[in-house]
């Protein structure tokens, strides 16, 4: 039998996905079994439905065995070293470079990004896994290994919950940059439908078992020889979805060999990073300033961008400063070198 007194950063979820996460070891079945069976109390009373919500203060009493229960938590620093781009409070935006995993693979990968923001936070203060039951920091959005750009972190599970709803409601807008081979319209809005691999996915014209729609609206910026620097902005987020999709229309991006690139290596000027294309990825928020202080967000409009990995010989681009609002947040457009 254990007590727990729910957090703040527990509170606003419901009894079974705080037990679930709580407890990982207890088997679903068992969790409810255990609400119809008196198990599980809050402030000394039995509560039998999983979906009651849970709020700062309750006292949560579980009447389970303690082999269900987690010792020691599972969070190891290690590096902690990550391009601030902004941060408060409640979010913090870092510049991912190319070459590094966001979150754990299933080859073990022990340095993440995911690791560095909280073993930072870990640093500062800001997060101690021995307060914590439910949560831990968190990202609202991810990268390939081989994107640079924008990763949005939640310090807090009210942050993590009002970014997932934005993004769900499209206010936090996705838009990449990417070196594409060939010559691309000028514009267009694409829609397809993809469907995953083991490592790979697959897109079509038509919808097949297991596919999911994917769209996406790009512009072309410059076009420098055989290649096109383009803005993407993506509509749906899947899997590798900028780089299959470009490349199902003839126009894979610069080095991405996994989908038919003709460039590899020798494009880049340096060693390039894990994965070898070019793909730039940043975030515009569009809540207003009051919603934005109230939960650490951007002002509209505000505009976060990272910085390009090591550029190709043959296609060259920088970022030009081209206007700043009124309190001093820069606008930035891409540039082709010729």
């Amino acid at each position: 039998m254990k007590k727990v007194t729910i957090n703040k950063n527990d509170a606003a979820q419901r009894l079974d996905k705080f037990i679930t996460k709580y407890m990982p070891r207890l088997p679903q079945g068992m969790l409810y079994k255990g609400l119809r069976k008196n198990c599980v109390r809050v402030n000394g009373k039995h509560v039998k439905d999983g979906k009651f919500v849970l709020s700062e203060g309750d006292e949560l009493t579980l009447y389970f065995a303690d082999e269900f229960f987690d010792g020691e938590s599972s969070f190891t620093k290690g590096r902690s070293d990550i391009d601030v781009v902004y941060e408060d409070e409640n979010i913090i935006l870092i510049n991912k470079p190319a070459g590094i995993v966001v979150h754990a693979d299933d080859k073990g990968t022990s340095d993440t990004l995911l690791g560095r923001m909280q073993s930072y936070l870990y640093e500062k203060g800001e997060y101690d896994p021995k307060n914590e039951h439910s949560f831990s920091p968190a990202f609202a959005n991810r990268l390939d290994r081989g994107t640079s750009g924008i990763i949005i972190g939640a310090k807090n599970s009210e942050a993590l919950r009002v970014l997932n709803e934005k993004i769900k409601l499209r206010e936090i807008k996705k838009y990449y940059l990417a070196i594409c081979e060939g010559v691309t319209d000028k514009s267009g809005t694409l829609t397809a439908f993809l469907t995953r691999g083991d490592k790979i996915v697959t897109v079509k014209d038509h919808s097949t078992d297991g596919a999911k729609e994917i769209r996406t609206k790009y512009k072309t910026l410059a076009v420098r020889g055989d290649y096109s620097l383009i803005e993407v902005e993506l509509l749906t987020g899947r899997t590798h979805q900028i780089r299959a999709q470009m490349a199902h229309i003839g126009h894979p991006l610069a080095g991405d060999r996994k989908y038919g690139a003709k460039t590899g290596k020798k494009m880049w000027k340096r060693q390039p990073p894990k994965g070898g294309f070019l793909m730039l990825a940043e975030k515009r928020c569009t809540s207003g300033p009051a919603e934005a202080k109230r939960h650490g967000a951007t002002a509209k409009g505000y505009r976060f961008h990272g910085c390009a990995p090591a550029l190709p010989r043959n296609a060259m681009v920088k970022a030009k400063k081209i206007a700043a609002d009124a309190d001093g947040n820069a606008f930035w457009a891409a540039q082709m070198l010729h």
